[in-house]
């Protein structure tokens, strides 16, 4: 789940962005600081979105550099289980697919694909049902559902089902439906 988050925290400003406009040297070390880092509270840190408040600088004798208190906005995503997730198939491999949501990739293994036996082609690097020959490669789009989530500090690790009605690739959805 993608979400706007308030945080506190303290930045630490060096001295040679002393001479910067603040909210601008403040904006580009939270950037640096937190952008494209995961927590497992937090989730995956996408960006630093708005400066709200920036406190009065404190300065620590023998650093040199100012602390100031800060209050930011960050773009997080934080995967929830039984979550519904739309994704690209990134890659195929004997056991499983990999999933890309947005900012991290879901493995969807091969018992999650279809309730059929499916069949690893590795010269075509694709995976197909072998009743219903349905066609899973990389690049197409499909749903599933998180059924699996390891959120652990600097990793997060997602399980992917598409075994449940209006999942799997979109195409298989539509068969669906017109089967009814």
């Amino acid at each position: 789940m993608f979400k706007v988050l308030q945080i506190k925290d303290t930045a630490r400003v060096p001295p040679n962005k002393f001479g910067e406009d603040l909210n601008h040297a403040i904006a580009e070390i939270l950037q640096m600081q937190y952008e494209g880092t995961w927590d497992k509270d937090l989730g995956f840190i996408l960006a630093i979105h708005n400066i709200i408040e920036v406190g009065t600088g404190k300065i620590v004798p023998g650093d040199g550099s100012a602390y100031y208190d800060t209050v930011f906005e960050a773009l997080v995503y934080l995967p929830k289980l039984y979550e519904i997730v739309e994704g690209e198939v990134e890659e195929i491999t004997e056991f499983g697919a990999f999933v890309r949501l947005g900012p991290i990739d879901g493995l969807v293994h091969v018992s999650q694909l279809t309730n059929d036996f499916i069949n690893y082609d590795k010269k075509n690097n694709t995976l197909s049902g072998k009743e219903t020959g349905r066609l899973l490669k990389v690049g197409d789009k499909v749903r599933g559902r998180i059924v699996t989530l390891s959120l652990k500090r600097g990793s997060a690790k997602i399980g992917l089902t598409m075994r449940q009605p209006y999942l799997g690739k979109f195409e298989w959805i539509s068969e669906d439906k017109k089967e009814g």
